[in-house]
């Protein structure tokens, strides 16, 4: 009987082509066709019931923000090979990069050192001024009316359908950055969440976040319930870290100088990349990118958090990637075999490597040199204005001693940044007004300015306080008072 059912065995992998000619096994790898794939592992496991949808975006612009939409357009690219449509993917990004004079490879943008173009045939769905809160929230919530600008496409979805959406750019404690403005705060967010699971519009919702201080978007925010599981780089009051950095191991290309991507970003779509998405589930590359983007708990990493529904985290990746074809016979191993780099960068110092490797490379006394150091010395110029004028307010409100212990005060794990978000909104356009844009870098502040409205201060107390500490603005890109961040 055994012979009998080896030599079954043996004629169907010669049918399905998965013995060579001569019908040895032993000497050569077991490679199966998807079909084969599907007939031993009982069934076809790329047929998720309903349609599978993303959201891609990228919240920042310029140059020096290279790896944001690197690891936006990199997620298109491993979607597209995973099987969704391009109808089904949205694509938000300012697009100022692929063809940006700083970048070496006109029209090719890369989001590894030995990577591959991932800019070709990606979307113009929603780009430059387009990329907004409003677009963004109202693509969720697959309201088409609410659109203005753009490719009008949003997610169209239904009940037994599955989204994806994965958000790269800058944060901050309670806050989200957009290359335009508004910038994106947490509670909105939640709200718009809570909205279109309200709708009955999917089965089940993934959100991967990259952004410093991501986890304070979910904690205390996201209830349970939802059908909602969500990942972040960091947890609520660390920063995330951007990779493939001039000067760090591995390096970018030469020619480049600026980071190609995020180290939790890449994280989870190089694993994506390499493994049959069919077999492993969201919780195993959570294990994996946790690991990764730690980077054995040195200077150099951060903290992959998850919230909402955790019970989500069984599924297989294949419900909301796809999977690649050419995947098929890679087996899960619960092991990274891609190793973290030895260096990494912070998120908000990513502009001052830029500056400084193009500073750095640029002949003595060419414009490009001088434009370097003019680029350095206002972001810095701007930083400490940002960061000795909350210092002050902080003395001027709660004393000389007690200021800075309130400012850096951090709530219980599980508590949200703030009680009053209409208060916190109101205090950074009180900032705004008197102290200038808070910016990519001033984000950071966020608790501080969270800690002034929970004990109750008012704005008319805070308008006084900042008007008093900030008597002079820095000029410049970074400390514009035409547009702030809650505007």
């Amino acid at each position: 009987m055994a012979s009998l059912v080896s030599g079954v065995i043996l004629i169907l992998l010669s049918v399905t082509g998965i013995v060579s000619a001569g019908g040895d096994t032993t000497g050569n790898v077991l490679r199966l066709p998807s079909e084969a794939y599907k007939f031993f592992r009982g069934g076809d496991k790329d047929e998720v019931e309903g349609t599978r949808w993303a959201v891609l975006i990228a919240g920042s612009n310029g140059y020096w923000n290279y790896r944001h939409q690197a690891d936006v357009c990199h997620a298109y690219q491993l979607l597209r090979k995973g099987g969704l449509k391009e109808e089904n993917i949205i694509v938000f990004m300012y697009d100022d990069i692929a063809y940006n004079v700083e970048n070496p490879r006109q029209g090719i943008i890369i989001n590894s050192p030995h990577g591959d173009d991932v800019y070709k045939g990606v979307p113009k769905d929603y780009t430059g001024e387009d990329v907004t809160v409003n677009n963004f929230f109202a693509a969720i919530l697959g309201n088409k009316s609410a659109i203005t600008g753009g490719s009008g496409k949003v997610v169209d979805s239904g009940p037994n359908d599955h989204i994806f959406i994965f958000y790269s750019d800058h944060g901050g404690p309670g806050i989200l950055g957009m290359p335009t403005y508004p910038f994106l705060f947490a509670d909105d967010l939640i709200d718009v969440l809570k909205k279109k699971h309200a709708l009955g519009a999917y089965k089940s919702l993934v959100f991967y976040l990259e952004a410093c201080e991501s986890g304070s978007i979910f904690e205390g925010l996201l209830p349970e319930g939802l059908n909602i599981y969500a990942t972040t780089a960091s947890n609520a009051v660390e920063s995330s870290w951007g990779t493939y950095c001039p000067g760090e191991y591995p390096s970018p290309p030469p020619e480049y100088e600026t980071c190609l991507g995020d180290l939790y970003s890449v994280a989870w779509m190089e694993d994506s990349d390499m493994h049959n998405l069919r077999t492993e589930t969201l919780h195993q590359q959570y294990e994996l990118v946790k690991r990764r983007t730690n980077n054995g708990n040195s200077a150099f990493g951060s903290h992959v958090m998850q919230f909402g529904d955790i019970g989500i985290s069984r599924d297989h990746l294949v419900t909301y990637l796809g999977t690649n074809p050419a995947n098929d016979n890679f087996t899960f191993v619960d092991e990274n075999s891609l190793v973290p780099p030895t260096k990494a960068v912070n998120q908000r110092d990513a502009d001052l490597v830029h500056f400084w490797d193009k500073y750095r490379k640029a002949p003595v006394g060419s414009v490009r040199k001088a434009e370097a150091q003019k680029q350095f010395l206002e972001a810095m110029s701007h930083r400490m204005h940002i960061d000795n004028s909350i210092k002050l307010i902080g003395k001027l409100l709660f004393g000389i001693e007690r200021g800075p212990e309130v400012l850096s005060t951090v709530r219980p794990a599980g508590q949200p940044l703030v009680d009053d978000w209409k208060c916190l909104k109101k205090m950074v356009r009180t900032f705004e007004t008197h102290c200038g844009s808070l910016s990519q870098y001033g984000m950071k502040h966020m608790r501080s300015l969270a800690n002034i409205c929970n004990p109750g201060i008012q704005t008319e107390t805070m308008a006084e306080a900042s008007a008093q500490a900030c008597v002079n603005i820095p000029l410049g890109h970074w400390g514009s008072l035409e547009k702030g961040f809650s505007a």
